[in-house]
């Protein structure tokens, strides 16, 4: 019996914050039904890498989900996706402001017939505003939103954040609202419109960034590896490569002072505390990569483990999708898509009372369970009629 078993969501979505949204709720237990474009689906459906014809991508988004395809243009097509919304307790959708209205489908019409409707849009910049009518992409609002000017070398040109943390900041805002919004609807018999934007996400995420502006009136900068309030906090070059370190207070940095064989730094005046040693860390970095510079990131990390100062290794993404800790969590599952490939994915990290939550259901083709879902809308409209 998993927290959101019973509840019907039907999602609008495409490509990654609303679908993201969609499989959180679907790990949950909800039923969550996407409605794609018909002959095209989610435009994330043509993402490499292509599994025998079957996008990875998608499937990494999409799992636990059934699809049916429909041409909103088309009356009796937008006549089922009413019929699905009014039989649903939660809509996400992540169209631009106003083509859900446009369609007949948007909360305002919907919630007359059913006042208890969650109705969650995801956009850029919100559903009203200056700039709600602009369309947006994770790289556009991480560049709008503050993230690409604190993120990479100072000297560097704009990076991004490789992780779309724009995309799925929303997804989890808006997942969490959903839930929210459900325990309310269910005590009270209101729904809401939850009004979700990429760039409110964005700016909420950077809460650290946005009190240290409003605090000090001045621009958080680009620090790289390094942390604006805390040193050694950073990654450092050792004898083969670069390891991370992190000794966020005074304890920790004795621990390092006593691993490295320095214990006078403990009282240099430089580094006597967190505030003095964040002041000059670039002077810090430089002294301790001159003794880092004689053993590997290895011996590093396992003399700075072994004294408690958290540390780790710069892993690629196949280093640590093969990290036991993963292994013992169980968090990489098989999963076989349509195509009939089978494949790996990350599941959901959640536990649940000391379990893992299982993959119900593989990803979708494109408008597989469209008879399925047809037939239990009539059926539904027939027993409402008899019932009548």
């Amino acid at each position: 019996m998993l927290p959101l078993s019973g509840v019907k969501v039907i999602e609008f979505c495409e490509v990654a914050s609303g679908p993201y949204c969609g499989m959180l709720l679907a790990d949950m237990g909800a039923e969550v039904i996407k409605v794609e474009r018909e002959g095209v689906g989610d435009s994330l459906r043509q993402w490499p890498p292509l599994s025998n014809g079957y996008s990875e991508n998608f499937a990494s988004l999409n799992r636990g989900k059934k699809s049916i395809a429909l041409n909103l243009k088309d009356p009796a097509d937008r006549e089922i996706a009413r019929k699905l919304i009014l039989s649903a307790d939660a809509v996400v959708e992540n169209y631009r402001p106003g083509v859900m209205e446009k369609n007949g489908l948007g909360y305002a019409a919907m919630s007359k017939d059913k006042p208890a409707l969650v109705y969650c849009s995801i956009s850029a910049y919100g559903q009203s505003g200056p700039r709600s009518h602009e369309g947006g992409f994770d790289l556009t609002i991480q560049a709008a939103g503050g993230v690409m000017s604190v993120t990479g070398e100072a000297e560097g040109p704009p990076v991004k954040c490789g992780v779309p943390i724009s995309d799925f900041g929303a997804g989890l805002y808006a997942a969490f609202s959903i839930a929210a919004a459900l325990r309310k609807a269910q005590v009270s018999g209101e729904g809401d419109h939850i009004d979700i934007s990429m760039l409110g996400a964005t700016l909420a995420m950077a809460a650290l960034q946005t009190s240290e502006y409003f605090g000090t009136g001045v621009d958080p900068k680009k620090l790289g590896s390094a942390h604006p309030r805390n040193a050694p906090y950073q990654a450092f070059k050792a004898k083969d490569g670069y390891f991370a370190m992190a000794a966020g207070n005074d304890r920790l940095w004795r621990s390092v002072c006593e691993l490295v064989g320095r214990p006078d730094l403990v009282e240099d005046a430089r580094f006597v505390n967190t505030a003095s040693r964040t002041r000059n860390q670039t002077e810090l970095r430089i002294l301790l990569e001159e003794i880092f510079a004689a053993k590997s990131a290895a011996e590093w990390i396992e003399g700075f483990t072994g004294v408690g100062v958290p540390c780790g290794p710069i892993n690629s993404y196949s280093q640590i999708l093969a990290d036991p800790q993963v292994e013992h969590m169980g968090w990489v599952r098989e999963t076989t898509l349509p195509s009939g490939v089978t494949t790996r994915t990350f599941a959901s990290p959640v536990m649940l009372s000391g379990k893992g939550i299982e993959i119900r259901s593989a990803p979708p083709a494109l408008g597989e369970h469209r008879e399925e879902i047809v037939r239990a809308l009539d059926s539904a409209v027939a027993l409402k009629a008899i019932a009548g």
